[in-house]
């Protein structure tokens, strides 16, 4: 059988958050099978549990927010994606304020964090959402058109394309595929940081947004070149983080996805749009769970390798 997967002990974490500025701790621990995972805000008078979903993604706005009532939590993304890449399907994030801690603007942190716990399996058959039928959405005409869609396929793939009119990122590639049977998420994806233009800085803090963000936790550009000391970590860096992104919002469905994704110049917004159209169609999908591990597609039935 191809098992649930959790953590075998709790770790822990400080930062801050990147839009708040916040200082956060945040506590991953292990949760028993069909759980799902579980933000749990333990700031508040009485902690209030947010079990992930495609409904409960209520901002998209430069991260994904998820909420139940008044209580939210912010910039979930990158833990989520790091969750997906290692293949964890059940797990509570005690959390002491309304954002993830951005640490350092990739998911590789939150991998360290989860395989310095351990993985274990559970006693409970893996459930996965199949697409059995495209699914795609898009918004804008012209220049401005984006789109993402899902296709079916026997596994996992990404595919995504930015378009930036900037002369540092057009010098790198703009256009990569990552599929969980024949890559490693931990080497190929997950060390991908967020970034941002120095142009967009002083309108994002008047709006309250990114005001813990700095060279430590993103690339930051100005108008000609990236002013990160230590350049960038992969050729291809801008394009992986929209990757990595990318499978942090496909993974608030809560279900790891057979299927593949492409898109371009697709985002938070667009991404749980498509989810939610994916949800609207019960025909498009199915919920399958595989008995004999070797009929499981290729980068499901071994924990995610390290570095």
């Amino acid at each position: 059988m191809l098992a649930q997967r959790t953590l075998k002990s709790l770790t822990r974490a400080v930062g801050v958050g990147l839009h708040s500025g916040q200082r956060v701790e945040l506590t991953l621990r292990p949760a028993q099978p069909d759980t799902g995972i579980v933000f749990r805000r333990v700031d508040l008078p009485e902690p209030v549990d947010i079990p992930v979903s495609t409904l409960a993604v209520t901002d998209t706005r430069m991260a994904s927010t998820i909420s139940t009532g008044n209580a939210r939590v912010h910039t979930v993304e990158h833990l989520m994606s790091a969750c997906a890449g290692l293949g964890v399907d059940n797990l509570y994030v005690d959390i002491t304020a309304e954002e993830v801690p951005i640490l350092d603007g990739s998911s590789a942190s939150f991998v360290f964090l989860l395989q310095s716990a351990g993985i274990v399996l559970q006693n409970a058959p893996r459930r996965f959402i199949r697409v059995k039928q495209p699914v795609a959405v898009r918004q804008g005409e012209g220049a401005q058109a984006k789109w993402a869609r899902l296709d079916p396929y026997h596994g996992f793939k990404l595919r995504f394309e930015i378009d930036f009119a900037h002369p540092a990122v057009d010098s790198t590639g703009q256009c990569v595929e990552f599929d969980l049977g024949t890559g490693s998420y931990s080497r190929d994806i997950a060390r991908a940081r967020t970034f941002g233009f120095t142009k967009d800085v002083e309108m994002m803090r008047s709006s309250g947004l990114a005001l813990g963000g700095g060279l430590d936790n993103a690339i930051v550009m100005d108008d000609y070149k990236v002013l990160n000391a230590d350049g960038l970590r992969y050729d291809d860096e801008f394009v992986k983080h929209k990757i990595l992104d990318a499978m942090g919002d496909l993974y608030l469905v809560g279900k790891p996805l057979l299927a593949a994704y492409s898109a371009f110049r697709s985002g938070h917004a667009l991404n749980n749009l498509l989810l939610r159209e994916l949800e609207a169609r019960p025909e498009a999908w199915e919920i399958v769970t595989f008995d004999n591990e070797r009929l499981a597609p290729a980068g499901f039935a071994q924990p995610a390798r390290a570095w």
